[in-house]
């Protein structure tokens, strides 16, 4: 069965965004399915357009930016 869009239900996301980038938490739940944690990131281009990018290695101030989120979010799984 190949992947639907409509399908995929975002159920809670929260961003952290600083002059550079955007990093989101989300909890989403495909076809009605387990909940599941998924985390992106958007780099900011010339323009200040977001686009998507690997999410990789993150600094110190990423990493307490997402863990408060990730904890937010992580209520709506239950």
């Amino acid at each position: 069965m190949p992947y639907d869009k409509a399908l995929d239900e975002c159920v809670v996301a929260k961003s952290w965004e600083n002059d550079q980038e955007k990093l989101t938490a989300s909890i989403f739940s495909y076809n009605k399915g387990i909940k599941k944690l998924q985390l992106t990131r958007e780099n900011k281009n010339n323009k200040g357009e977001l686009r998507f990018a690997k999410l990789g290695r993150l600094t110190k101030e990423e990493v307490d930016a997402l863990l408060p989120l990730m904890k937010e979010v992580r209520s709506s799984m239950d």
